[in-house]
């Protein structure tokens, strides 16, 4: 009998169904759940990691990475001069081509065009290449159809292909830039 007395009193005691803890029995901890529950432990890992990672964020990008605005860096600035960009225009003669429509009638697109080059030289050396010049544009403007130029988008990829076309007829030289004076499709 005796032995039965000590096996018992080595059993810890069950709580009751109610869930409640024996008076003599310590409650649990929510620190000792987490430790004890192995999700739980990651799960409250992530989210500290994730708090400190936005603190640390935020310390760096208010505190630290913000400009300083003492009067040193305003005073020794010095101003930019204000000088004209090397830049010159050249005109396109104005190109009139009969495009392609959906139907079969006939459609006509006139298109005036100013060159950007990087210098008043230039200008000299694309009046020699001009016919060269208008030749690239005319064989590029007679495969369009009316709905390559509807739209922003179309006016926009009919910029893009006329430069890469005349910086390669100008060879030697650089175009900057195609601007549209004029473009009506008929």
């Amino acid at each position: 009998m005796a032995k039965a007395k000590k096996q018992e009193e080595a059993k810890p005691e069950e709580a009751p169904e109610g869930g409640e803890a024996v008076a003599g029995e310590p409650k649990q901890g929510f620190v000792k759940k987490l430790l004890g529950n192995k999700k739980m432990l990651i799960i409250a890992a992530a989210g500290l990691v994730l708090i400190l990672g936005g603190v640390g964020a935020g310390l760096y990008f208010f505190v630290f990475a913000a400009p300083k605005t003492d009067g040193t860096q305003v005073a020794n600035a010095e101003p930019v001069p204000v000088t004209p960009p090397q830049v010159a225009f050249y005109d396109v003669p104005d190109i009139i081509v009969n495009i392609q429509s959906a139907d079969g009638s006939p459609a006509y697109l006139k298109l005036a065009t100013s060159l950007e080059l990087n210098n008043a030289e230039e200008k000299a050396g694309m009046t020699a290449l001009m016919p060269r010049i208008v030749d690239q544009f005319q064989g590029y403007l007679r495969e369009l159809r009316i709905d390559d130029l509807k739209g922003s988008a179309g006016v926009l990829r009919l910029k893009e292909e006329l430069l890469r076309r005349i910086n390669v007829a100008a060879a030697p030289y650089h175009v900057r830039d195609v601007l549209l004076k004029e473009m009506i499709v008929q």
